[in-house]
C-alpha cells in the first residue's frame, strides 16, 4: 500500500476508484465502502484508494474530543490488511478547510488522484461549508468525468441505528465490549510497544506486559478485561487491566496484560491487545495479598470464558 501524508507533493499516474471519509475504526459501515471500491477495482483495473484526514475535521474544529477508535498508525495498518492500494492521509490545513467543493474535486480527485470512480456514504459532505454532497458528485457523473456510487448506511439489527463511530464510542464508554466488537466487526484493540513497568505483577506471581499508549487512543472504562494479545508473532489469551493501579499508588493511565502460558522476554516488541469482555471496574485493595487473590479469580474466570 502506498501511504501519502503530504497531498501537495502527491500525483498518481494510475486511475483510481476512491472512497472518502474519516474512517475512524474502519467499522462495518466503512467496510461496505471498501468492499465496493474493491469490486470496481477488480472489474475496471483501477487502484483502490482511500482519502481521509490526518486529524478528524471535527477534532480540528473543536467539535469533539481528540480520542480516536484508531490511531493513524493503526488505521493505516488495518487498511493495508484490507488490501487498499493507496491511502491519502491529508493534513486538515486552512487551505483544505476553506477549499470550495468544486476546487477539491478538480484539484484533488481529478488532477492528483486520477479518479475514475467515487464511492461515498449517503451522509458524506466535503468542501467549504460542507456544500459538497453525493448529489454534487453525481453532477460529475452526468458530465462523464467519473462514476459515483452512493452506499446506504449499515444498520445494527438489534437497535435499528446506523452503525457509526459515535455509536461505537457510546458502547465503549459503557464497557460493553461485546456490542462494540459486533458493531466494529472485529475485537477492539490497542497497540503499542512493550515497555518496562514496575514489575509488580512478577513479584505477585503474575508477570505482565505493559504497553506504551498513544495519547489520542480512546480507552474503555478503567478495569479488568478478558483479552487476547498478539506479540512476537503469536497469539496469547489473557487478562488486561486498564487503569492507574491504585493499590500501589499508581498515577499513570496504562494497560497491562497477563498472558496465559507465556514466559518470554517481550520488551521492545510491538503488541496488539484485543478486548473481549469487561470483567470488573478497577479498585483499590487493602493489601497486595487481597490483590493477588482477586487476580487469581480474574484469571480463572478468563480461562473459563475462552474455553
Amino acid at each position: 500500500m502506498k501511504h501519502i501524508q503530504e497531498i501537495e507533493q502527491f500525483m498518481t499516474e494510475s486511475s483510481s476508484v476512491v472512497t472518502l471519509g474519516k474512517f475512524d475504526g474502519v467499522h462495518r459501515g466503512h467496510r461496505k465502502l471498501l468492499s465496493r471500491i474493491h469490486d470496481i477495482s477488480r472489474k475496471r483495473g483501477y487502484q483502490a484508494a482511500v482519502f481521509t484526514f490526518s486529524v478528524s475535521p471535527q477534532v480540528q474544529m473543536g467539535a469533539r474530543q481528540p480520542k480516536m477508535l484508531m490511531t493513524n498508525a493503526e488505521r493505516a495498518a488495518y487498511l493495508r490488511e484490507q488490501n487498499i492500494d493507496l491511502l491519502v492521509e491529508c493534513p486538515f490545513t486552512d487551505e483544505i478547510r476553506t477549499m470550495e467543493a468544486g476546487h477539491f474535486v478538480e484539484e484533488i480527485l481529478i488532477r492528483r488522484m486520477k479518479t475514475r470512480a467515487v464511492v461515498v456514504g449517503t451522509d458524506f459532505r466535503f468542501g467549504k461549508d460542507r456544500v459538497g454532497t453525493p448529489a454534487f458528485l453525481k453532477s460529475y457523473e452526468e458530465a462523464g468525468v467519473f462514476t459515483v456510487d452512493i452506499i446506504e448506511k449499515e444498520k445494527d439489527a438489534e437497535s435499528g441505528r446506523d452503525i457509526s463511530s459515535t455509536y461505537i464510542r457510546e458502547e465503549l464508554e459503557k464497557g460493553n465490549m461485546e456490542k462494540a466488537n459486533e458493531l466494529l466487526g472485529y475485537p477492539y484493540f490497542i497497540t503499542g510497544e512493550v515497555v518496562h513497568g514496575r514489575h509488580l505483577g512478577h513479584s505477585l506471581g503474575f508477570p505482565t506486559l505493559n504497553l506504551n499508549l498513544a495519547s489520542e487512543k480512546m480507552l474503555p472504562p478503567r478495569g479488568v478485561y478478558f483479552s487476547r494479545t498478539k506479540v512476537g508473532g503469536r497469539w496469547y489469551q489473557g487478562v488486561s487491566n486498564i487503569g492507574i493501579k491504585p493499590t500501589v499508588q499508581g498515577e499513570t493511565l496504562g494497560i497491562e496484560t497477563y498472558l496465559f502460558d507465556c514466559s518470554l522476554d517481550l520488551y521492545g516488541q510491538a503488541a496488539r491487545v484485543e478486548l473481549f469482555h469487561y470483567r470488573r471496574p478497577e479498585r483499590k485493595f487493602t493489601s497486595l495479598e487481597e490483590l493477588r487473590d482477586q487476580m487469581d479469580l480474574d484469571i480463572r474466570a478468563a480461562d473459563e470464558y475462552f474455553r
